[in-house]
């Protein structure tokens, strides 16, 4: 099966949930309201992050079904049957910590009004019962991933998270937006989509199949998978503790001002994760070799894909907001979320030596890594969120993104190559995000400077292109012409 076949597939894939984002977020806004959406968002937060509680067992089952891909059929049937059952027990174990967090969080930490404490707090046991449901979604989708089921598992990703979107709006419309009855409407979307991947996984694994639970494997998994939940522990943590921290110091509503950009911005993931994703089955049996050449050349391919939308996004970004939920918030969320864009372009190249060290059976690099960072962050979180508001949160998750890479590829590579690449491109995109905001976007001096810097970056992409991607790029074009 090819990589980029397999790639695309994971691309449309996480594409199509966002063009449905685009939509329901202004309803979610207009529905619920800027304060309850907050608390929703930190809600969702907190689900996406008590996944961990599947141990790693998502990223081990893939990692030891493909490793087994030419092994017994049994055998394989034997890991995943002994991965899920695992899980299952972690994950009742996850909702139980999650409910007693969320108590602590939401009715002593968070602020929020008081006519919507009372809801809130009814709806933490809903929000504790979504745990399972997580954790078990990522044994499922990795099973399938293992044997290069990209289609399957992104059109039942499709679905799932169209489903999560539309469903709570419904409920909106239909009974209010009480939280309990949004909670309960995201449960039964995963629901769903957990039904669905049970099925194809009984169809390619255990149908016809005895099948065992293997408490020999739970060693393996767990000694593998370990090291990824902990790297699930804190990885999540570099990333959402800003939320945490200005809910507790600037309140909901601030919360949502900086939520909004960044769901957005973190949609910039999707194409590295999409080509990772399908580059990743195919690591455990690769040669040292040809790992050096499938992660210099996913670099050099991101390079020249991501920097030129990226960085058009970043100048659209004033106006768009302005446009989709209003100047009021609007300007706010786009200064920030301009410097979060910008640390998510720097972020996607970190997925490359992330995947190396999983993929090569090293997952325990990437949390040591991930560990020597924190301190240093929540240090800097801080003082900068006092000093500078959300601006600062802004640009301190950038910097620890651009950190984050640099450590990751030296863990993997013990070289630099190619990072001063990264660095190179870095210069025209870190001068889009600053000036997008010092400049007015109704003056033809912002579009004439965006359109001077995308001049750049374009030279640049198409001089950091691989040549195998220019030849396919040509290809493509070629066959248009003969067509049209």
């Amino acid at each position: 099966m090819s990589v980029g076949r397999n790639a695309t597939y994971n691309l449309i894939g996480a594409v199509l949930p966002i063009l449905l984002a685009l939509v329901t977020v202004p309803l979610y806004l207009r529905l619920v309201g800027p304060e309850r959406y907050g608390v929703l968002a930190i809600a969702w937060l907190l689900l996406g992050y008590f996944g961990l509680f599947d141990l790693g067992l998502g990223r081990a089952t893939t990692f030891a079904l493909a490793a087994l891909r030419d092994g017994d059929r049994n055998e394989r049937a034997d890991v995943f049957r002994t991965a899920i059952l695992t899980n299952i027990v972690m994950g009742l174990v996850g909702a139980a910590v999650l409910y007693g967090v969320s108590v602590l969080f939401f009715e002593g930490l968070f602020k929020v009004g008081p006519a919507l404490r009372p809801e809130l707090s009814a709806a933490l046991p809903w929000l504790a019962l979504a745990v399972p449901i997580a954790t078990m979604t990522g044994v499922l989708t990795g099973a399938l991933q293992a044997h290069e089921r990209f289609l399957e598992t992104n059109m039942i990703s499709v679905l799932s998270t169209s489903l999560f979107q539309l469903l709570p709006v419904l409920v909106a419309l239909a009974v209010g937006p009480d939280l309990s009855g949004l909670l309960i409407a995201s449960i039964a979307a995963r629901a769903i989509a957990i039904a669905v991947l049970w099925w194809r996984c009984h169809l390619l694994l255990t149908r016809g199949q005895p099948g065992r639970f293997d408490r020999a494997r739970i060693r393996e998994l767990l000694g593998y998978g370990g090291w990824v939940a902990v790297t699930g522990l804190f990885a999540p943590m570099l990333v959402i503790l800003d939320r945490f921290a200005i809910g507790a110091v600037l309140g909901a509503v601030a919360v949502t001002i900086y939520t909004v950009p960044f769901q957005l911005a973190q949609r910039i993931t999707i194409f590295p994760n999409a080509l990772v994703s399908a580059v990743f089955p195919r690591l455990p049996t690769a040669s040292p070799e040809e790992r050096v050449v499938l992660s210099d050349k996913a670099v050099r391919v991101l390079l020249a894909l991501i920097s030129v939308p990226i960085l058009a996004a970043t100048f659209i970004l004033h106006p768009f907001l302005d446009l989709w939920i209003g100047p009021a918030i609007g300007r706010q969320a786009a200064d920030v979320g301009v410097l979060i864009v910008f640390g998510y372009w720097v972020n996607a190249f970190a997925v490359v030596p992330y995947s190396w060290l999983q993929g090569t059976g090293r997952p325990d690099i990437v949390t040591k890594t991930l560990l020597v960072q924190i301190p240093a962050y929540l240090l800097l979180l801080w003082g900068a969120m006092t000093l500078y508001g959300l601006i600062g949160c802004g640009a301190v998750f950038a910097l620890r993104c651009a950190v984050d890479f640099g450590l990751l590829w030296w863990a993997a590579r013990r070289k630099l190559t190619p990072i001063p690449l990264v660095a190179l491109m870095a210069v025209p995109m870190l001068a889009g995000a600053i000036l997008s905001s010092l400049l007015d976007y109704r003056a033809p001096l912002f579009w004439a400077t965006g359109a001077a810097l995308l001049l750049v970056t374009a030279a640049l992409s198409w001089t950091l292109a691989p040549p195998e991607l220019i030849d396919r790029g040509r290809a493509l074009l070629a066959r248009r012409r003969e067509r049209s």
